[in-house]
């Protein structure tokens, strides 16, 4: 059913109701799918992006593919962008896992979409594919086993690269040199091979106070060289209290990274307007922690960088004989919307040792074990150093696409770290849906809901054996007839193998966020009855152009 209508501001709306809304949707669903599937796996095939500038990006990343593409159609588009979105909320949670969520959420919406259409309640289907999520998660973190050698390290990293050994070891190397804890970091190299360096710096979990200081559009976070950093243990609301170290900055300058309680009001506004027009490279970041906790971690943070904190327990304010010496520096500052990593402090060893040494005494004399914790985790921040991984290449195009691989990796390992792995290949969903013959619903349209993600779980695997050139169907029946957990299908070498002994592991995180984000999207979307986008404007014909243009031509006549 088709209807349209008109805003108050006078654009036109498309409405679409019931199976033609949804159909429209999945049309743009599949063509994400699609695009996205064949990158899965060890033979997964590269995808090539036009760029509005620069050379074609070559990728095997997910997101990446996903996040290129914007369909002509409306309603297409509309279905395309809510799997983007699961993408997306993927890759922000465990950082790796968008092929298998964007695959999963086609696999749940396309059957839903069925379901729907042979008269199922979608209410009682989402209550169905909810419950059987829950179930398969619950068996995956049951399976879930630790990691801890440095080989479990570099299998995880390996398979995440896409099977290349080289990211894994140099990333298994990263977590040997900085610990679990450590922060590593991915960066443009100079020479044709990869390198690792580890430095003197800081991460802490706090970005950008405004968009608007972004300074690198494509990793959107702030990047400053040589940046002269001001730890201000106050709210700054008025423009008047920094003014002082502005002007200063401005002079030198040299870009000024603000860590505060906050910025806001005038103070933000004046710093934003600055930066837009050119005249002041500055960005603001609140400090990390709260109460007690942020007064000690901006210490911390002060004792990295050797400045002061401006507070008033101290003393120390900024006023009219402003003294540069509160003003602490680093070698760089990358911050992004959620961190900040602190390269290259210019902090004196001894202090920083000093402080180490202090927070090693107050970790063996406290009984708390979450004041414990917290002093730990400032002690690894401060100890710890941070890994730089320098991509080599020989070209633009190769860099940026071994990086993607790079930044898959790491967040792999890292959710790895977090909550240990599964066997891989797509053969830890497919052993959990096992699980869902033991379930009890309340009707038969839950059932359907259940045997939807049934289906789905099969997917991951089916379609990792169908990029290697092999029939998925038969692979899956044959590991679903086996009852060995760990057994899977290695695609790389068309065997059936003990999916831990040969290395081939998915971090739990990843699988396990994969799912939840595709099961929550597609199951909305499976509930939609009704889709609203705007009506294209019509183009209007060259040939109406070119006759109004002959009609005004006509004057001609009277000047004979």
């Amino acid at each position: 059913m088709l209807s349209r209508s008109s805003t108050c501001m006078g654009v036109a709306k498309e409405v679409l109701h019931g199976a033609e809304a949804r159909s429209r949707m999945l049309v743009g669903v599949n063509r994400i799918a699609d695009a996205v599937a064949v990158t899965m796996g060890p033979k997964g095939r590269n995808v090539v992006i036009e760029q509005s500038f620069g050379s074609p990006k070559v990728t095997k990343d997910g997101v990446t593919v996903a996040k290129a593409i914007d369909l002509p159609d409306k309603m297409q588009n509309v279905g395309a962008a809510l799997i983007k979105q699961v993408a997306s909320k993927t890759n922000d949670i465990a950082g790796d896992g968008t092929t298998t969520s964007t695959v999963l959420a086609r696999a749940i919406y396309r059957e839903g979409c069925k379901a729907v259409a042979a008269g199922m309640n979608p209410m009682d289907l989402k209550r169905g594919i909810d419950a059987a999520v829950k179930v398969v998660m619950d068996e995956l973190k049951a399976r879930a086993q630790p990691i801890s050698t440095a080989q479990e390290i570099q299998q995880v990293a390996t398979i995440a690269a896409n099977g290349d050994k080289t990211i894994g070891s140099l990333i298994a190397e990263a977590f040997e040199k900085v610990g679990k804890d450590g922060t590593i970091t991915v960066s443009d190299g100079k020479t044709m091979e990869h390198q690792l360096e580890v430095v003197e710096g800081m991460q802490f979990n706090r970005g950008y106070i405004s968009p608007y200081f972004v300074t690198n559009n494509k990793t959107q976070s702030v990047e400053f060289e040589n940046p002269l950093i001001l730890v201000h243990e106050k709210k700054i609301s008025s423009i008047q209290s920094i003014l002082p170290v502005l002007e200063y900055v401005v002079k030198l300058q040299r870009p000024l990274l603000i860590i505060a309680e906050d910025v806001d009001g005038e103070a933000l506004a004046t710093l934003v307007v600055n930066k837009l027009r050119g005249g002041l490279k500055v960005c603001a970041v609140k400090a990390p922690g709260f109460g007690d906790n942020r007064k000690s971690q901006m210490q911390d943070i002060a004792t990295v960088c050797g400045c002061e904190v401006v507070s008033e327990e101290t003393g120390t304010k900024l006023s009219d004989d402003f003294n540069p010496a509160l003003l602490g520096s680093c070698k760089s500052v990358s911050v992004k919307k959620d961190d900040t990593i602190i390269l290259d402090g210019a902090g004196a060893r001894e202090e920083i040792d000093d402080r180490c040494e202090t927070l090693r005494d107050a970790i063996d004399s406290t009984s708390s074990e979450y004041e414990k914790d917290k002093l730990k985790e400032r002690l690894a921040k401060m100890s710890g150093g941070v890994a730089v991984i320098k991509v080599g290449g020989s070209s633009e195009v190769e860099v940026s696409e071994v990086k993607d691989r790079l930044n898959d990796a790491l967040n792999a390992t890292k959710a790895a770290v977090e909550e240990g792995i599964v066997p891989g290949g797509g053969s830890a969903l497919l052993r959990a849906s096992k699980k869902l013959d033991d379930m009890k619903l309340d009707n038969f349209d839950q059932e359907v809901g259940c045997n939807i993600i049934r289906s789905a779980c099969k997917q991951p695997c089916k379609t990792i054996v169908e990029n290697a050139g092999e029939e998925g169907a038969v692979v899956v029946q044959k590991l679903l007839s086996d009852d060995h957990y760990h057994k899977g299908y290695n695609a790389q070498t068309s065997e059936y193998v003990d999916m831990l002994q040969q290395g081939i592991i998915d971090p739990t995180k990843v699988v396990r966020t994969a799912l939840a984000d595709a099961a929550s999207i597609a199951s909305l979307m499976t509930t939609t009855e009704t889709v609203i986008c705007d009506v294209p404007e019509k183009e209007k014909s060259p040939a109406a152009s070119d006759m109004s243009g002959m009609g005004g031509m006509g004057g001609m006549g009277g000047m004979m």
